[in-house]
């Protein structure tokens, strides 16, 4: 096959040598113990330096490679996943944009900058939720772009407390100026806007939603770039939050939100839709870690969860785009006689999502569960980490049973194949760093061996709850155990569960009903009500009368004059008889 120099196989050659650029240089930074800060000085107002700093490290840099390595293989997928789009130029501009400001975001230790990549990604994220202009694109487009603006908000609040420090590099503060006010305040601050961003309760509702953009946009999205941004941001201000009320906070509402995602993605039927609970689920892992104090392990799982997700949402891509757009798991099954190469991969990332053995995932999320059973500080904590991590292993084995297994729900004539050379590549790329990428974080981040000891009944506590998932997920898929559920006796039950709680509802029409039913009774009755009535349009209305009965009387002035002089002779004829 030629190599065409096609926009897709150009920004594919440039962004995988910038990653391994980075990659090189990240972990000769973190052997070497390096860092570089660069700071450029643009304006000074009042004394307060705006500034344009680049933090270089091991964390930011390994970061980017990654980044660059998964939207690499993501355009070089894309090219034939697309390839039907005329605009296909458009849609790869517009992921090199998104790519460019997560990039803004990973490198900056200024809130100012931060701010650039943040909105930047925002931004670039509407228009790519909205790509296939229907009406549910644009709903779904304008619930991820306003829930992100709540976030927003918060880091400009938080820009405007820095002024407090007289610079805006965060970097500097975080441990010095801790214990004062004013940090308190920018802390609580930054875990609103990574709430927002990572679409934690209340916010998790644009999640699900933002799956209207085109699945190659959902693999870089859910993988590495806009929901991890919060988790990131945290991660930098981590020291701001050791102990402190925001970070117990957070700990309860991101152990409830992975909990929520894991119980609503067993009541889904849409595949896309099910990958992202799972997304959803997972941040809600690394933010429960990294509110208990633990950012390294958070860190870890954020770059080995990349792999695994990005892997995951290009095989539902090829199977969304053999069966002719359809992505229903009911109409899928004995996918793995038809499409091998791509169940193979699926069942891959499936598996590392699990925490399988040896697989990206097992590392860092068994290494998470072992410090979640040596922490003595919530029942509660320690049963949402244990509940969601089977209901991960349940809603996957769930997933497995209605689209591989079982007999094909297709037309007889519909054809599906493992045929396509860019996909193939694009997904294989993926594969070998889901089964080897969690080892090789594994062992340069954490060099040193960790000694944990834990009971035999909690060591083994993951593995058993896993197994009893996969079991429930299984016996549940087959007997359809939610239909029957919702058709016997608890219909309210099933939608409250599968509805994410009811936050869709609650947080699009809920929040927006009451007030827009009201303006709009204010508007008919006071703008477009009395005030036109006894302003312009009654002005309007009455001067337009008097000019039409004006218009009427110069039309017809012959009829006038003469009527007038039969009115004026009458009157003279009736004076002169009275006269006489």
């Amino acid at each position: 096959m030629l190599w065409s120099l096609s926009i897709c196989n150009l920004s594919f050659v440039f962004l995988s040598s910038c990653s391994l650029s980075c990659l090189y240089v990240g972990i000769y930074f973190l052997l070497q113990e390096f860092t570089i800060f660069l700071e450029w000085e643009i304006i000074s107002l009042q004394g307060v330096p705006i500034v344009m700093t680049i933090l270089l490290d091991w964390m930011s840099l390994i970061f980017m490679s990654l980044v660059l390595l998964i939207s690499s293989l993501v355009i070089f997928y894309s090219e034939e996943y697309m390839g039907g789009d005329y605009n296909i130029n458009r849609f790869i501009l517009l992921v090199l944009a998104f790519v460019l400001s997560m990039m803004f975001l990973i490198i900056s230790p200024n809130l100012i900058s931060i701010l650039l990549g943040w909105d930047g990604l925002g931004l670039v994220s509407y228009c790519l939720v909205i790509y296939y202009q229907n009406v549910k694109s644009y709903n779904a487009g304008m619930l991820t772009a306003l829930s992100n603006r709540i976030g927003d908000v918060a880091l400009l609040m938080a820009i405007a407390w820095m002024l407090n420090f007289g610079s805006f590099n965060y970097i500097f503060y975080l441990e010095v100026m801790k214990s004062s006010l004013e940090m308190q305040i920018i802390g609580w601050l930054v875990v609103l806007a990574a709430m927002t961003k990572s679409a934690q309760i209340p916010f998790s509702a644009w999640l699900p939603a933002a799956m209207a953009a085109p699945t190659p946009v959902s693999a870089l999205v859910h993988s590495s770039t806009l929901v991890t941004a919060g988790v990131y941001l945290l991660i930098r201000f981590s020291p701001l939050l050791e102990g402190t009320m925001p970070a117990k906070i957070l700990m309860l509402i991101s152990g409830l939100t992975m909990f929520m995602a894991g119980l609503g993605a067993n009541f889904e039927y849409d595949l896309k839709k099910i990958i992202a609970l799972s997304t959803l689920s997972q941040l809600g892992l690394m933010m429960c870690i990294l509110s208990m104090g633990f950012y390294k392990l958070a860190y870890f799982h954020l770059l080995a969860h990349a792999l695994f997700k990005a892997l995951l949402f290009m095989c539902a891509g090829a199977v969304i785009h053999n069966m002719k757009d359809s992505q229903d798991i009911r109409n899928m099954g004995s996918l793995v006689t038809q499409m091998p190469y791509t169940v193979g991969c699926l069942s891959v990332a499936n598996l590392a999502l699990c925490g399988m053995p040896f697989l990206a995932g097992f590392y860092s999320k068994d290494l998470i569960l072992e410090i979640v059973g040596m922490d003595t500080s919530s029942i509660l904590i320690f049963l949402l980490y244990f509940v969601s991590t089977g209901l991960t292993v349940c809603y996957t084995a769930r997933l497995v049973y209605y689209s591989l297994s079982g007999n094909p729900n297709l037309p007889n004539c519909h054809p599906m194949t493992d045929e396509s050379y860019n996909m193939f590549l694009g997904m294989s790329g993926l594969m070998v760093m889901s089964i080897f990428g969690g080892s090789m974080l594994s062992w340069w981040l954490f060099p040193t061996p960790l000694m944990i000891c834990l009971p035999l009944e909690l060591k083994t506590l993951a593995l058993t709850v896993s197994v009893f998932g996969a079991w429930l997920g299984f016996e549940a898929a087959k007997f359809n155990v939610a239909m029957k559920v919702k058709s016997l006796s608890y219909p309210s039950l099933v939608t409250f569960v599968g509805s994410m709680w009811f936050m869709p509802m609650l947080f699009t029409l809920g929040v927006s009903k009451s007030p827009l039913t009201t303006s709009y009774k204010l508007i008919s009755t006071g703008d477009q009500g009395w005030s036109e009535l006894l302003g312009g349009q009654g002005l309007y209305s009455n001067l337009l009368n008097l000019s039409q009965e004006a218009q009427s009387v110069h039309q017809n002035d012959l009829k006038i004059y003469l009527l007038g002089f039969v009115v004026w002779f009458t009157l003279l004829t009736m004076m002169l008889v009275f006269l006489i």
